[in-house]
């Protein structure tokens, strides 16, 4: 059928015959075309046997290079292969199996802390924690937080803190105490770390108020060296880090936080936390009611929480941290908590109760042996 078509299309179209073409050099030449290829060479010769619209267009069917092309004609010169440089030959005759494995174990060293970097680096909980308070908990500001608030507290030391540089000192410590360990180890924040933050504030600004209603600031007034019983610097700072260690075994011992049950279970630490800020308030009340300048006591005070305990502020800062190894279920912290208050103010305790002795006698000595919940008196 093909067939049959191409040979019908022929015989409709006749050859043109020589005589009617016009006699000109350019209908039996090859028209050239210059292509940028030296081995190909295509022509195409029309003569009067093509259709008349082939003679008009013959010019567009001719392809000949006119010339060869060379490597040195082009214009830029072609990239050569590059070879690499020759190393100088390794001399292995010192290395030992011994130096060997070193050399291994450092180079596996190295390895692993790059891929723990780039682990942390690249992990999103590293950055921010998402809350369903819609906060972002980036670790850039808890670092930044805790840097300012040693530099406020460098600056209290020396008795020249701001107001605001006395709040982020509290701040700072309380935001690594009851959010960050929980943020660290859950991914996110809810339920009791918010709660005890804003508790945890309440609690250590209770002496701060007092002094700050007594005397409208909240620096300290000139008073009796003898008063301020503290242990030694190594004491005090090995005592913080271990609380910071035992609000962070908490967090880490204890369950996620939206496995945290509720019910009655909250019913009874919110009235621990009733009770510890009750004890605080009115302990620090009472003492600064028989106290010269907050912190220089002018006579045994008996009222209060005192009537039961002779250290009540000690005692409701144990208990605030024991509520926070309860809300977030971590037994184990609660006991090593205990076990480090109880080790740090129970000697802070004999110094301050020798002052006492001395300051005032038998009448401290009675109110000793008449003060109960002894287990207490820390």
């Amino acid at each position: 059928m093909a067939m049959g078509t191409a040979t019908r299309l022929l015989t409709a179209c006749p050859p043109i015959p020589s005589a009617a073409l016009p006699s000109h050099s350019c209908y039996s030449r090859p028209i050239v075309i210059t292509s940028s290829v030296s081995h190909h060479h295509l022509s195409i010769n029309l003569n009067s046997s093509l259709p008349h619209f082939f003679s008009q267009t013959r010019k567009h069917l001719v392809f000949t290079p006119s010339r060869s092309v060379s490597c040195s004609s082009i214009p830029f010169p072609l990239p050569k292969i590059l070879t690499p440089p020759q190393l100088p030959p390794l001399d292995a005759s010192h290395l030992t199996p011994l130096s060997i494995c070193k050399y291994s174990a450092v180079v596996a060293l190295a390895i692993a802390a790059a891929r723990k970097v780039a682990e942390i680096l690249f992990s999103p909980f590293f950055w921010l924690y998402f809350t369903w308070t819609w906060i972002f908990w980036p670790w850039a500001l808890a670092f930044s937080l805790a840097l300012y608030g040693l530099y406020s507290a460098t600056r209290h030391s020396i008795g020249q803190a701001t107001v605001v540089e006395q709040l982020a000192v509290v701040t700072s410590t309380v935001s690594w105490l009851t959010l960050v360990p929980p943020a660290h180890f859950n991914g996110f924040l809810e339920g009791w770390p918010f709660v005890l933050f804003f508790v945890y504030h309440y609690f250590f600004f209770f002496e701060s108020s007092v002094r700050k209603r007594l005397y409208g600031d909240l620096s300290n007034r000139v008073h009796d060296a003898k008063w301020d019983v503290a242990l030694p610097k190594p004491f005090q700072i090995g005592f913080f880090i271990l609380v910071l260690i035992g609000h962070w075994l908490a967090a880490y011992e204890g369950p996620e936080l939206h496995l945290i049950s509720g019910g009655w279970a909250n019913f009874v630490i919110w009235v621990l936390v009733a009770t510890a800020l009750f004890m605080r308030y009115h302990s620090v009340l009472y003492l600064a009611k028989y106290s010269e300048k907050v912190v220089a006591p002018t006579a045994v005070v008996r009222f209060g929480p005192y009537r039961w305990v002779r250290h009540p502020i000690y005692a409701s800062t144990m208990l605030l941290f024991a509520i926070h190894c309860i809300t977030l279920r971590a037994p184990l912290s609660l006991l090593f908590l205990m076990m480090v208050c109880l080790a740090y103010y129970g000697k802070k305790a004999e110094l301050e109760e020798t002052v006492m002795v001395d300051s005032f006698g038998e009448m401290y000595g009675e109110y000793r042996k008449k003060s109960t919940f002894k287990e207490w008196n820390v």
